[in-house]
């Protein structure tokens, strides 16, 4: 008796914990963009233009703001769910093609001689391991494509954090994230979410006229 196959995998897709991978490994580009980084002081809600006499060289980003507006996030975002749906439609349909086809022989295997059956059998248990295969291939591409991208993130957003700070005089950039703390306290004058923020969108722009 043939095992039906599963249509598709749920570890398959890129779902809500892998997409919190993304904003995990943000958190962790912006806390070693500069080294030596300590605990600092919680930002509050709102905050004003960075101090631009911050003698000491800390500031910090609030990631959990900075993922929510920086145009190349969404589009990462976006990107990594097209492929998971559209992965996730294809093995669907094989999935339900290939239960039909059991269905069929299972209604039809009395009329069928032993020759026939094993045949079949055969045929179906074949096509049965090329659609697990499928499905651990698409889960393997989609893990790689997120890999991919993660370290597309990590590249663009250490080179300018490197350059904006050269430009602003600072020395450390820490990060704040509700899910991910690495600071419990920081002073409003040394939040450069915003300016950092501005600085992203508007470079994503110029590399992606129309977007």
């Amino acid at each position: 008796m043939l095992v039906y196959f599963k249509t598709v995998n749920s570890q398959l897709l890129p779902n809500a914990h892998n997409m919190r991978s993304l904003i995990i490994t943000l958190s962790i580009i912006l806390a070693t963009v500069a080294a030596n980084a300590q605990t600092a002081p919680a930002p509050a809600t709102t905050a004003p233009a960075p101090s631009t006499d911050n003698k000491g060289g800390i500031v910090y980003i609030n990631s959990d703001t900075l993922l929510s507006k920086y145009a190349y996030y969404a589009a990462i975002k976006t990107r990594l769910q097209t492929l998971s749906q559209g992965a996730q439609t294809e093995l669907a349909a094989k999935g339900q093609a290939f239960q039909k086809e059991v269905a069929a022989y299972q209604k039809s295997a009395n009329s069928l001689n032993l020759a026939q059956r094993t045949a079949t059998e055969k045929r179906l248990a074949k096509k049965q391991q090329d659609l697990q295969e499928l499905s651990q291939n698409t889960a393997k591409q989609l893990q790689d494509e997120q890999e991919a991208q993660n370290s597309k993130l990590y590249d663009k957003l250490a080179a300018y954090l490197k350059t904006y700070c050269k430009t602003k005089g600072y020395k450390i950039v820490l990060t704040y994230s509700k899910a991910n703390p690495a600071m419990l306290f920081g002073d409003e004058s040394l939040d450069v979410t915003q300016d950092v923020l501005v600085g992203l969108n508007e470079e994503y722009k110029k590399e992606n006229p129309g977007k």
